[in-house]
């Protein structure tokens, strides 16, 4: 017979499931209580072995006893004595007093702790066993250091618990070699071209299988954090800038949303759980990655020194303008990707930075995204953060904020009163509206042409234009908002010049109700004389685009604006105002050209006398820009060509220094400027002056050329700018230098120069000789 296994069985499976889960989670709680309590009372018992240890060590070893004192009653009586000599023993009370003389006579007072409350006789523990042990080792004086221990688990056999311990092992440090600078330096290179070369494996792994390698990811972003103080600003700024192109080249054309818990509990397909797999890491990393950019330019803000000190305040600056560039990139390349709200969050207030890198920098892009961004969704975004800006700092920002709205691509959209009024989607005819009012074969066509619609509606990549017109909508009353506010609150802001310029650009969208107050305001500004001429300008310009667009059928009377510009035209120049003519340029064109029919023949003959006489004291480009405007105005108005006339004489004399162009019989003058303009050292402006001399014809010899002809008066003032300080178009050379032929001597002077002086030198008497000693003398004399 076999014998019976003492061993417990293991439950089985069957069983197990039988057994409650409470029942299991109090057995689990009660064999961790006794693991709690076995180890505590482990611990107990080896502090209280390592004290008595300590205490026998430290106890002075009792002298021997005299042989000669035979008797031991005197000699406890003695050390009685001893005791009440060393004791104040009329300050105790008698039952301290008679507690001492019992634990004094007992064997255990030595290695007892007088604090403890136990019975002196406890009953025996296994413990003690130990001690007594420790007690019987002979006790030597310590002469050598004592050397550190290092207290390993117990062994436990028949005898009782057998501590364990192993001295600690010295670690014998290599002196650190101080290396020279020469040596320190490409030490550093060879270290950097190992990181470098781990950061593009890294890359290219991820870059070659991103689904697979999604992990190397976290490994690559890990590195942002280096630690070598020799490399760390280096690598973590090729670091951010390798990460960034990674996620612009893997990031999916979509945006990623998390998944449900259904999603998460229905059984997939192995490529589509890797799918989620590779989405989710990604997400994941990507929104580590914009928390670590983040922290950079928080720690640049607040200029905190980290506890590790591999970064110095100084490179603070470096990375955080690296970090910026980044999320700029980012912002603009995945607007439709997650986390774009967050960047643009980012962004916005680094626009307004005092850093004029960052700025320029977060400004550029946001412009960049306006300029490309078709749909208008992510522009909305960030219309609403800088309006809410703005409005947070009371309008006190850079204007460069508000000049990015000037980018926004909702020049063609119409917009209309609200945006309820704009058109629904299209819908089909129902069946019955079909039966009632077409025919058997309409309804057969009627019914191809929606099948037809319907299939390149879904073949459509683009959005729909109800979508654009509502975000664009919606865009727009928060760039007018944010105008208006301006206006009203911060009219001696420098944000005024954007402002007036963005209205200018967008007048024509705005709603016809605000017309009538705004150019009150307008012109309220005008006379204030707060603004700068620029400032000014802008108004005008703002002013006609208004009355140009939808304020056509208004009846207003915009006389004050012309007499404004007419009156201030003399305060541009070849100096700080010279920029300001391409504005000028544009409102003519608005205030003369496309209002021709508003405009009368004697406004048209004053501004361009007015006109002309400018030309005389500004920048070649400027010159040729406003002949430019002359000869468009001599087109547009045709009679005014009796101001090349000088014999034709009208009523009254012409009155240049009034400033209102209707009174100023400008009929009487002529346009002389133009001759002295006929002798400008610049070949476009006497080109120009030629051809209005001509009478700008369209034909024949005094015509323009096509390029000078087909360019607006702007582009012509831009073409022929000399922003770069040189000759624009550049100085031709009159004599070519000829190949193999050198001009030497008198060659270089004019034709007739040279005869002259044959001539003179012909005729002059060489015969007597000078004598210049005569008069020499006289003049000594």
């Amino acid at each position: 017979m076999k014998a019976r296994r003492n061993k417990k069985q293991i439950p089985s499976f069957r069983k197990l499931i039988k057994t409650s889960k409470v029942k299991l989670e109090n057995k689990l709680k009660n064999k961790q209580f006794k693991q709690q309590s076995t180890l505590k009372k482990y611990r107990k018992e080896q502090r209280k072995l390592r004290q008595a240890v300590k205490d026998a060590v430290s106890k002075k070893p009792i002298p021997l006893e005299n042989p000669k004192e035979k008797r031991p009653g005197k000699r406890i009586e003695r050390e009685e004595e001893e005791e009440e000599e060393a004791l104040p023993l009329d300050m105790m009370d008698e039952d301290d007093l008679q507690l001492m003389k019992d634990l004094g006579q007992r064997a255990s007072f030595l290695t007892r702790d007088l604090s403890s409350s136990e019975p002196v006789h406890a009953k025996k523990r296994k413990h003690e066993r130990i001690i007594d042990k420790y007690e019987k080792i002979p006790r030597t004086l310590q002469t050598a250091p004592e050397k550190e221990l290092i207290h390993l688990l117990p062994i436990k056999d028949k005898s009782g618990i057998i501590p364990q311990t192993r001295e600690k092992p010295e670690i014998i440090e290599d002196p650190i070699q101080e290396l020279t600078i020469e040596e320190h330096l490409i030490e550093r290179k060879k270290k950097l071209q190992e990181k470098k070369m781990h950061i593009a494996a890294l890359a290219s792994a991820i870059l070659s299988d991103p689904e697979n390698n999604i992990k190397k990811l976290k490994e690559l972003r890990s590195m942002l954090m280096e630690q070598d103080p020799d490399v760390a600003v280096t690598v973590r700024k090729l670091v951010i800038v390798s990460l960034m192109e990674l996620f612009k080249d893997i990031t999916p054309s979509y945006k990623i949303r998390p998944l449900t818990e259904a999603e998460k509990s229905t059984k997939t397909r192995k490529e589509t759980q890797k799918l989620r797999e590779f989405e989710e890491g990604l997400v994941s990393q990507y929104k580590f990655y914009l928390e670590n950019l983040e922290q950079m330019v928080k720690d640049w803000k607040q200029r905190k020194l980290k506890k590790s000190n591999v970064v110095s305040l100084k490179a603070y600056k470096g990375l955080a303008e690296v970090a910026v560039k980044s999320l700029c990139e980012l912002l603009v390349a995945l607007p439709h990707f997650n986390f774009h709200n967050n960047i643009i969050v980012l962004i916005v207030p680094l626009m307004n930075d005092m850093s004029k890198l960052i700025s320029e920098m977060c400004c550029e892009a946001v412009k960049k995204l306006f300029k490309q961004d078709k749909l208008g969704q992510a522009s909305l975004g960030v219309i609403k953060v800088i309006s809410g800006f703005v409005k947070g700092r009371n309008y006190e920002v850079r204007p460069e904020m508000l000049k990015t709205f000037l980018c926004l691509r909702i020049k063609e959209v119409e917009v209309k009163k609200d945006t309820e009024d704009i058109n629904k989607p299209k819908k089909f005819m129902a069946f019955k509206e079909k039966r009632k009012s077409l025919s058997r074969m309409q309804r057969k066509w009627k019914k191809a042409e929606e099948k037809l619609e319907r299939e390149l509606r879904e073949a459509e990549a683009s959005e729909s234009t109800e979508k654009k017109l509502k975000l664009h909508t919606e865009t727009l009353n928060i760039v007018f908002v944010t105008y208006f506010r301006i206006l009203k609150k911060a009219q001696r802001s420098p944000l005024l010049p954007a402002v007036l310029e963005g209205l200018a650009k967008f007048a024509h969208l705005i709603n016809v109700e605000f017309f009538d107050d705004l150019l009150v305001v307008l012109h309220t500004l005008i006379e204030s004389g707060d603004l700068s001429y620029q400032e000014s300008l802008h108004c005008v310009q703002t002013a006609f685009h208004i009355l140009s667009g939808q304020g056509d059928v208004l009846n207003i009377d915009p006389m004050k604006f012309y007499t404004h510009l007419y009156k201030t035209l003399f305060k541009l120049h070849a100096g700080a105002t010279n920029e300001g003519v391409e504005i000028v340029l544009q409102c003519l064109d608005v205030m003369l050209t496309k209002r021709r029919k508003q405009v009368s023949q004697q406004r048209a003959l004053a501004f361009i006398k007015r006109l002309c006489t400018l030309a005389l004291h500004v920048l070649p480009n400027s010159s040729i820009g406003i002949l430019a405007t002359t000869r468009i105005l001599m087109h547009t108005f045709p009679k005014t060509d009796l101001l090349l006339d000088s014999e034709s004489q009208g009523s009254g004399v012409f009155l240049p220094e009034l400033d209102e162009p209707e009174y100023c019989n400008a009929q009487n003058t002529a346009l002389w400027e133009l001759h002295a303009l006929r002798r400008h050292y610049h070949p476009i402006v006497q080109r120009f002056a030629a051809h209005l001399i001509a009478g700008a014809p369209s034909e024949g010899s005094g015509a323009l050329k096509p390029e000078l002809s087909r360019r607006s008066a702007t582009e012509l003032f831009e073409a022929y700018s000399m922003a770069e300080m040189t000759f624009n178009p550049p100085v031709e050379s009159s004599n070519p230098k000829i190949k193999g032929k050198f001009l030497q001597g008198d060659s270089f002077l004019n034709e007739d120069l040279n005869q002259l002086i044959k001539r003179y030198s012909s005729e002059v008497a060489t015969e007597s000789p000078l004598d210049f000693t005569k008069y020499l003398k006289t003049s000594l004399h």
